[in-house]
């Protein structure tokens, strides 16, 4: 095979080349015109490609759905120092150029930055960069994703991890700066116009007042027009809607309240924190421009894992394969040995040892992300599917139908499946 010049080959990607608009909102106007003639809305589902196992599952699940695909990485995903997947931006782009080729999906592919600010990577936190610093760092990482053809960029510099209550009018002027040095940048490079997200909900703190919130998009559409950016301006924006860390209950009141706001600025609201959510269905049903999803992933490609080693080790008994691979207990030492399970840690939580064994699984299951790429577990990994494949089990392909399954709810709940034929845009 030969890795392709674009992201995709689809016809949005084209009409969006030929007319100079960027792909995210030329599929969001043509998500709308569909919407207005069915009377029935659409949310784009983005997936946070945490493991190479999750970007594939996503892939072959947008395939089996006809449905647009989102890719919204981290820079503790992915990034100019390879993040925890071990990929730069360039990377994340030849792979899943890479495994869409392999598995013959043509739909389109939206490739983004999630929660591009200072101190949104851990290391930033941890060893307590100064602004100066992680500004510049985030300026980079923002640029190599211009370079390796990402779509949208999520601009958060809602962090502080030196002011608690950072000011709104803060928030507004990191933004425009980011903002206003990757068009710069852009222009200089000769780059397509590319769409932008901004705000989030996450536990920092942030957009989660309403008047805050209604102030913040006119701080920022005053102050992007002020310096010449009034071409500019967010496809989506972060919403607060109920769901967070340790809730999964989304809510429509809130949701369709801040969704006439935007409606009035052409945006969209933007979902995080989606993972495991009880009413998914109510996202197209409130609005919803699109939903971020991630964590759930890692714990169901743990999930498949831990079933595989069961039959691994039934296997073993019954002497039809000779060792072990101890997969489990491998990655669990992994993740420990990382120390990034520290910051899911409760205030009242100190020692992992001193949690009871529900906290603890947890904690290692959503941890599990940061120590997929690594080589011990890498080689557990291939050694767990050489000793089912000896018996005639597919294992690879029971860990991705069993992330795949989670993935194909959100395709049939927010409206997506056979949305590519709607659109006339593969």
């Amino acid at each position: 095979m030969e890795i392709g010049e674009k992201v995709d080959s689809s016809r949005l990607r084209k009409e969006s080349e030929e007319k100079r608009i960027p792909i995210v909102d030329l599929l969001l106007r043509k998500i709308k015109d569909v919407s207005k003639k069915e009377k029935i809305n659409h949310t784009l589902f983005a997936v946070c490609p945490n493991s190479e196992n999750v970007l594939v599952a996503a892939l072959r699940a947008a395939k089996r759905a006809n449905a647009p695909i989102k890719f919204a990485a981290t820079l503790n995903q992915v990034d100019i120092d390879g993040g925890y997947t071990g990929w730069i931006q360039d990377d994340l782009v030849r792979k899943i150029k890479e495994h869409s080729y392999s598995i013959g999906y043509n739909g389109p592919i939206i490739i983004a930055v999630d929660h591009g600010g200072p101190w949104a990577k851990d290391v930033q936190t941890i060893e307590k960069w100064d602004l100066g610093k992680s500004m510049n760092w985030i300026k980079k990482s923002l640029e190599a994703a211009l370079e390796a053809g990402y779509d949208l960029l999520h601009v958060d510099p809602t962090i502080d991890i030196f002011n608690k209550g950072i000011k709104i009018e803060t928030v507004v002027k990191r933004t425009i700066e980011l903002i206003s040095h990757v068009e710069k940048f852009r222009r200089s490079r000769e780059i397509k116009p590319i769409s932008y997200e901004v705000g989030t909900e996450e536990v920092h703190g942030g957009l989660t007042n309403m008047d805050v919130f209604k102030k913040f998009l006119k701080l920022l559409k005053d102050g992007l027009k002020e310096i010449g950016l009034d071409y500019v301006w967010p496809s989506f924006i972060v919403g607060k809607v109920g769901t967070d860390l340790h809730t999964s209950t989304f809510d429509s009141a809130v949701a369709r309240e801040i969704v006439e706001i935007v409606e009035d600025y052409g945006s969209y609201i933007k979902g995080h924190y989606t993972d495991f959510v009880s009413n998914p269905e109510d996202y197209p049903k409130s609005g919803m421009g699109a939903a971020n999803i991630g964590p759930e992933f890692t714990i169901l490609e743990y999930d498949g894992f831990e079933e595989l080693c069961l039959v691994e080790d039934k296997f073993y008994k019954e002497n039809k394969i000779a060792c072990r691979s101890n997969f489990i207990k491998i990655l669990e030492e992994a993740v420990l040995k990382s120390g990034r399970w520290k910051k899911w840690l409760q205030d009242d939580e100190k020692d992992f040892n001193q949690l009871n064994s529900e906290r603890k699984k947890w904690i290692v299951k959503t941890s599990c992300r940061y120590v997929w790429a690594l080589p011990e577990v890498k080689c557990a990994q291939n050694e767990l599917y050489r000793n089912l494949e000896l018996n005639g089990i597919d294992a690879e392909s029971r860990v991705l139908m069993k992330i795949e399954e989670g993935m194909d709810k959100y395709f049939r709940a927010f409206n997506l499946v056979n949305l590519n034929e709607k659109l006339n845009i593969c």
